[in-house]
């Protein structure tokens, strides 16, 4: 008996994104055909494996096209009596998840759970690739040795907008992460989790299937899940309705997930001991040209991005431009090696994040910069007298003049931009100088790779220009490179307004070095300009330093080169203007607390002032009664 919608467990809405991170499984030679793309006939691993007709892929496997579907008429659910609950349609799963535009953050926010975990007792979390044992297509596996999670915590996890991390130091705050970073990269999901909570052991299965739910016309997301109490050494189900709601979620998961049997799915909890939680997303998404997004073959030790991976195709590149794009600020665009390895501020302790059996080292640029230097800046928080000191450090990368420049910013230890470039891209200054700070103070945006667009991220930006103007003015000779001239700079802001009069269009054209725009969008980035000047267009905010700099026919070079100069000039006048902005704010503070203490002495003066009219007026009575007397 089997009804053509079985009752199923309907996770609430209040639910959570703060658990769970991670699977690991045995990795298996590579296909013959490379496991690069989809075969019309999945190839299976086992012979006698039952496929069931109905487990396929979707017809759309690029992700960016997964939720171009008709919305069928939705049919109400209320119950006499009781009021209808609110809703999500499957299709709000796959437009939730475009949040995350690039793959690597969506990794990110899976890592980001494990490392909360480390204050449950984790000591690692593994990233691999295993195969989908249905048809043998590759699946991308975390697993960490956390605290795991209970049923209850489960729930939230497979949930929507839920989050119970209140604490300064967790990364995760917005009950989002985990829906929307697994239905990024694939289009299914099942989660093992492993606890033991108040004496009690239990094991938790769920299944967040965007292709169950498209495949069975669902208009409301359905989490099948199945709990195991474990503390007898045996596993007895936990029934949360009735056996036939057990088993019916049981059935589900079986018939939509990697496993078809219950055997298979008790295996997987094998290698997660006494407490952990095991991912694994397949059904894994393809680029528009119908292979994977995510690049397993190139390297047996890392993940790549497939597309961004071949933007930067160096096989006709220039010596200089192929040591440019070995830096860790390109590589960090298609490695995920590479960006695991500075997305973590702090270097952990006790604490792993292994990548297909090799531990990522991490990375701390600070390290490798020459002359750095600390400043402390204080950004002006409204509506609190609290006092926040952030410290900056800038300095040259060792291969310095370089066009590889930025400032990686962290938020609770965590990475959201990476070299993010604040000066203007016509202008040569500041190159070379990378800076790291963590600005707690502003909020990330919801997928963790930029910061709201607050007045406070505003005034960070400019702070960010000029700390990185002064340290250049004042170190780029260090480097054997000296400011320009002044007669210079005149002259060619005399032949930078000359020429915005006669066109209204400049033909100047930009330095697109490498870490120019280095944010995860690079699709922008045109790798066969990386590094290339034109110097008929072009003057740089610097010179050698050589015995004839100022020979006349640098001067006629300089002159006669185009109007980048005015970028800087700009520059400038903002910096100035910044710079008595807040000197402004800071007398209006000052201003503001002197009045307050005025105030406040003026008040105390009115009371000591009552105090002695008080005193001479019961005085002045006395007197009189004595008078009297």
């Amino acid at each position: 008996m089997s009804p053509e919608k079985p009752p199923i467990d309907v996770v609430e809405l209040d639910s959570s994104d703060d658990e769970g991170a991670g699977v690991i499984g045995k990795r298996k030679p590579d296909l013959p055909h490379g496991g690069n793309s989809l075969s019309k006939s999945p190839v299976i691993e086992n012979p006698n494996a039952i496929v069931p007709s109905n487990y396929r892929p979707l017809e759309s496997r690029s992700f960016w096209k997964a939720g171009n579907f008709e919305v069928g008429r939705i049919k109400s659910t209320a119950i006499h009596g009781e009021l209808e609950h609110a809703r999500v349609h499957p299709k709000f799963l796959h437009s939730n998840a475009t949040s995350h535009k690039w793959a690597f953050g969506a990794i990110a926010e899976l890592l980001d759970n494990a490392v909360d975990e480390i204050s449950s007792g984790a000591t690692f979390v593994k990233v691999d690739r295993i195969y989908n044992p249905r048809d043998n297509s590759p699946a991308l596996l975390f697993q960490d040795d956390g605290g795991g999670m209970d049923p209850e915590r489960l729930r939230k996890c497979m949930s929507l907008g839920y989050s119970s991390k209140t604490s300064n130091s967790t990364i995760g705050q917005y009950g989002n992460g985990f829906k929307t970073s697994t239905m990024r990269l694939g289009a299914d999901v099942i989660v093992f989790s492993r606890s033991s909570q108040s004496g009690r052991a239990t094991q938790s299965i769920g299944l967040l299937s965007y292709t169950f739910l498209r495949r069975t016309g669902q208009d409301d997301v359905i989490v099948p899940m199945i709990d195991f109490d474990i503390s007898d050494h045996w596993a007895e189900p936990i029934l949360c309705g009735s056996q036939d709601d057990w088993s019916t979620n049981l059935k589900t998961i079986l018939e939509w997930s990697p496993f078809a049997t219950k055997m298979d799915l008790m295996q997987q909890f094998e290698d997660i001991k006494s407490h952990g939680t095991k991912i694994i997303v397949y059904n894994l998404w393809l680029n528009d040209e119908g292979i994977y997004e995510l690049n397993f073959d190139d390297d047996d030790e890392d993940i790549m991005l497939r597309d961004e991976a071949n933007c930067g195709n160096t096989s006709k590149t220039n010596k200089r431009v192929l040591e440019q794009q070995s830096h860790i600020s390109y590589r960090l665009r298609y490695s995920l090696r590479a960006y695991t390895s500075i997305l973590y501020l702090k270097r952990f302790t006790n604490f792993s994040i292994i990548l297909r059996g090799k531990p990522v080292e991490q990375f701390n640029i600070l390290e490798e910069l020459k002359h750095s230097k600390v400043i402390t800046y204080k950004p002006q928080l409204a509506g609190t007298s609290k006092e926040i000191l952030v410290e900056t450090t800038l300095g040259f990368v060792k291969d310095a003049p370089s066009p590889v420049c930025g400032f990686n910013i962290y938020h609770k230890n965590r990475l959201i931009r990476p070299f993010w470039k604040v000066t203007a891209d016509g202008s040569s200054k500041g190159n070379g100088v990378v800076g790291v700070l963590e600005a707690n103070f502003i909020e990330p945006a919801h997928d963790k790779q930029d910061f709201e667009r607050s007045s406070l991220f505003f005034k960070l930006e400019t702070r960010l220009k000029q700390m990185v103007m002064d340290y250049w003015k004042g170190h780029c000779h260090l480097i054997g490179l000296k400011p320009l001239e002044p007669h210079l700079q005149n002259l060619q802001r005399e032949q930078a307004a000359n020429a915005q009069i006669q066109s209204p269009t400049t033909d100047c054209q930009p330095v697109t070095g490498l870490a120019a725009h280095p944010r995860p969008d690079f699709r922008s980035v045109q790798s066969d300009k990386v590094g290339r000047t034109n110097s008929s267009r072009e003057l740089p905010a610097v010179q050698p330093i050589t015995g004839n700099a100022t020979g006349s026919v640098q001067k006629d070079t300089q002159i006669a080169s185009s109007s980048c100069m005015s970028i800087d000039q700009i520059c400038e006048e903002n910096i100035q203007l910044f710079r008595r902005c807040e000197s402004y704010i800071q007398r209006e503070t000052e201003l503001k607390r002197t009045i307050e203490e005025l105030e406040k002495e003026l008040e105390d003066t009115k009371k000591k002032s009552a105090d002695l009219s008080s005193r001479l007026e019961s005085q002045k009575k006395l007197k009189l009664l004595k008078q009297c007397g």
